[in-house]
């Protein structure tokens, strides 16, 4: 006999998860992914930028909510509008960055036949992608508390839109500033990200964006035509690949045994009435290392078939090919990881710089100029969507730890979020598919893939680069080493080095100043008033308001600009 509450007792928020795939959740789904895609076409192929549309989503999808018409008033529910929000940025970040950006480069080679090959490989990256980061995430390695800024600033809009008062004019105010501040090409997003973020990770990050700015003109040295960030990149790369390794096994190391098991299922229990506890994580070291092995496996077909299809036997022989198939596959799992840590903790993803860096790699070899391109292409498509669909977790990690009881939710409402960007994925495929012939034709073409052509056509001519990498590596994997695989500060160096967007640096540490400073003075006023809530937490919630609202004006004005494109 069942000794469990009849459902009338049970807590409201213990009811199903909206489904991706209810017909208006769907409908609205698709019509924004529709939306979402175009617009990452038409920007990355005009202007170069592939904007976050995860708050525009989410505001269409609130103002649909208020339409009092069929069943549109269940938009009103954050729950869905966070299913939509999920879509349309998954659909943007894959249109623009894992499809058009790989099948641009055979195309600029000048063999278009390989377009359609490519086209396939960069779908099935685009795939594995995004189903490594749904196997890991919020594990040891990439924690559902970790900062994952864009997470954040879509949950905070949709909370603020749902709960109105204090909340919705802080918000909107920041938002506005943020939007400004983005008229007069002040990288907002920059200061936003800095009041979410991890603060060692911030503060290095920063800094390397103020050496990649004044070097050129105070020390007279071209970082990046001498491959000062590559070196550093590859350097905290390699340390932050085996932090990842030890990271996958258990706690006490070694293999998971049943007491380690039985140990870790323990840790994971939820608190006995089922409410949120932020020291839960949903994916052990066991499913952790199943995923990231997973990955690396699904990777390796998805390099072969590319091979098979590509022409790749014909310029390199049986070894040549086993080898490349290797290289490829590798590549693609450690492209996807380096610029899921640097999005999580910075939510800036360096994915032109970590591909160029294979791109090296790839000469230093002696690879061919066509299997080379299609090497390029292939890691090109990982990475993005990794980092997009970690930042979509966060925001719903965020709306759900209400829930009671939480963890079923939660594994629920991440399961039909996943499902709603695999919608947004296929109808960016469909997009790209479409147009990308048109645009190429006319000239549209991203110019990354511009950058990755012109450098295979060049070719290494001196030993130069590859000296100054090795050099600078080893700085790189210091700051790494001693920084830790929390903080990730070597790979944010490197990613601050190779972003380089002018006054960035300024704004991240004088964001992280404000931050400073406020949180002490909360604390302070905390300590005279004898107030009962936490002043760190509530610090905290508006510094994480202000900085969601700095991210969404800066992507506004990002998506405003698809006026310029067309």
């Amino acid at each position: 006999m069942s000794t469990s509450p009849p459902a009338a007792a049970a807590p409201e928020t213990a009811r199903a998860h909206p489904r991706a795939l209810e017909p208006v959740t769907l409908v609205v789904t698709v019509l924004l992914s529709v939306l979402g895609a175009v617009i990452g076409l038409v920007l990355i192929t005009t202007l170069g930028i592939a904007p976050n549309t995860s708050v525009i989503g989410a505001l269409i999808a609130m103002l649909i909510g208020r339409i009092s018409f069929a069943a549109l008033s269940r938009m009103r529910d954050p729950q869905r509008q966070n299913l939509v929000q999920s879509a349309i940025s998954g659909s943007t970040f894959a249109a623009a960055n894992s499809l058009v950006t790989p099948i641009a480069v055979p195309f600029l080679m000048g063999k278009p036949g390989l377009v359609w090959p490519m086209l396939g490989g960069a779908v099935i990256g685009l795939a594995v992608d995004s189903w490594v980061l749904y196997r890991v995430f919020d594990s040891r390695l990439l924690p559902a508390t970790a900062a994952w800024p864009a997470g954040i600033a879509a949950a905070e809009t949709i909370k603020a839109g749902d709960e109105g008062g204090r909340k919705a004019k802080l918000l909107g105010v920041s938002a506005v500033v943020g939007f400004v501040g983005s008229l007069f090409k002040l990288p907002m997003s920059a200061a936003g990200v800095a009041f979410l973020g991890n603060i060692w990770a911030l503060l290095m990050f920063g800094v390397g964006l103020l050496v990649a700015q004044y070097a050129p003109t105070l020390l007279h040295v071209d970082l990046a035509a001498n491959h000062v960030p590559h070196g550093v990149m590859i350097g905290a790369g390699l340390v932050a690949l085996v932090q990842a390794v030890l990271l996958m096994r258990d706690r006490k190391g070694g293999k998971t045994g049943k007491g380690a098991k039985a140990a870790a299922e323990a840790a994971a229990a939820p608190s006995a009435d089922g409410a949120f506890t932020p020291e839960v994580r949903t994916v052990d070291a066991r499913r952790l290392r199943r995923g990231l092995l997973e990955g690396l496996a699904l990777f390796l077909v998805g390099a072969m078939l590319i091979a098979l299809t590509g022409g790749v036997l014909a310029d390199m022989g049986g070894a040549g090919l086993v080898g490349w198939v290797l290289l490829a596959g590798v590549a693609a799992l450690v492209h996807q990881l380096i610029v899921g840590l640097a999005a999580m903790h910075s939510g800036w993803f360096p994915a032109f710089a970590v591909t160029l860096i294979f791109l090296i790699v790839g000469l230093v070899l002696g690879i061919p100029m066509v299997p080379l391109a299609l090497l390029v292409g292939y890691a090109a498509s990982t990475g993005p969507a990794f980092a997009d669909v970690g930042f979509d977790f966060k925001a719903g990690w965020l709306l759900r730890k209400d829930a009671v009881p939480w963890h079923p939710y939660e594994m629920a409402g991440r399961r039909q979020q996943y499902i709603a960007q695999l919608v947004g994925f296929a109808v960016a495929i469909l997009v790209v598919v479409v147009t990308w012939k048109p645009f190429f034709e006319d000239g549209r073409v991203p110019p990354v893939a511009q950058v990755y052509v012109d450098t295979i056509k060049a070719g290494l001519t001196d030993t130069h680069a590859l000296a100054m990498m090795g050099l600078w590596a080893i700085p790189g994997a210091l700051i790494q080493f001693f920084g830790g695989s929390s903080r990730q500060m070597g790979v944010l160096l490197a990613t601050g080095l190779l972003v380089a967007t002018p006054q960035a640096g300024w704004l991240v540490l004088a964001a992280l100043a404000v931050r400073f400073g406020y949180t002490r003075w909360k604390k302070r006023q905390g300590q005279r008033e004898a107030a009962e809530s936490d002043p760190q937490t509530d610090a905290d919630n508006d510094l994480a308001l202000v900085g969601a609202g700095l991210v969404a004006g800066s992507s506004l004005n990002d998506v405003s600009q698809i006026y310029k494109a067309v």
